[in-house]
């Protein structure tokens, strides 16, 4: 409706351009990075669809990793965030449905004898994890027996030497980046199965909770449609992703 549109612009536009925060580390959603100020991708496409829907211009603002634009959710620097929708974030941030997902397994050692990402959580395991990533964070909240060794500093490559210096047993990430670097190591196993998977969403800051809800009321209708009216599935294939990143259900 209407109002319904009123209601959302006013808290995702309010002077008439939307601010997208954009993760830069996500290498499925940003695949053109010759401009930094200027990204390209599923992420970047999906905030423009957003900005039209709005009937506002888009202005996109880059962050180095997905902890960093979390962290300024409060900052008033960013009206709408694409994200992983994730607990531990929805603290700070109103999340829409998700619209598209991405599988996160791991990668073991060659000689480690595990074929499930079930049996990876066991005692003596120890498994190499980038920082304030998604599926780091659902780590913390789910593994019971193995030991998460993060890495200092936000980053998958990061998460790769931790893994090879210190030679533990298993490699948390996407699948996407795992396939790359099972090439490198002979006799690694990528395993078949997923821990989780991330759910990409757009979210919005929690300020003043009626204006959050109304945001988050538009940014579902917009992520709906966006999803049964194959833009999602059109996205992923103009971007080469659709074998890597899913439309969510």
């Amino acid at each position: 409706t209407m109002s319904m549109l009123a209601a959302a612009k006013a808290v995702l536009a309010p002077r008439g351009t939307v601010r997208a925060a954009i993760n830069m580390s996500n290498i499925l959603l940003v695949t053109n990075r010759a401009d930094p100020a200027q990204p390209g991708g599923v992420a970047p496409d999906m905030a423009a669809a957003l900005a039209d829907a709005l009937g506002a211009k888009l202005q996109l603002v880059p962050y180095k990793n997905p902890g960093a634009l979390a962290d300024s959710a409060g900052a008033g620097e960013w009206d709408v965030g694409l994200i992983g929708a994730e607990p531990a974030r929805a603290a700070i941030i109103g999340f829409s449905a998700p619209y598209a997902e991405i599988e996160a397994t791991y990668l073991v050692r060659p000689g480690v004898p595990f074929h499930t990402a079930a049996q990876v959580d066991t005692e003596g395991v120890r498994v190499a994890s980038s920082r304030r990533s998604a599926y780091t964070l659902w780590l913390e909240d789910n593994l019971r027996a193995a030991q998460l060794v993060q890495t200092e500093e936000p980053g998958a490559e990061g998460s790769w030497d931790l893994f090879q210096d210190r030679e533990l047993e298993a490699l948390a990430g996407l699948r996407s980046f795992l396939t790359g670097k099972a090439a490198e190591l002979p006799g690694s196993r990528l395993l078949d199965d997923r821990f989780t998977s991330i759910q990409q969403a757009i979210g919005t800051p929690r300020g003043d909770a009626a204006a959050c809800d109304a945001a988050v009321a538009f940014l579902d209708s917009f992520v709906a449609d966006a999803k049964s009216s194959g833009l999602v599935a059109n996205l992923l294939a103009k971007h080469g992703v659709e074998g890597k990143l899913s439309v969510a259900l």
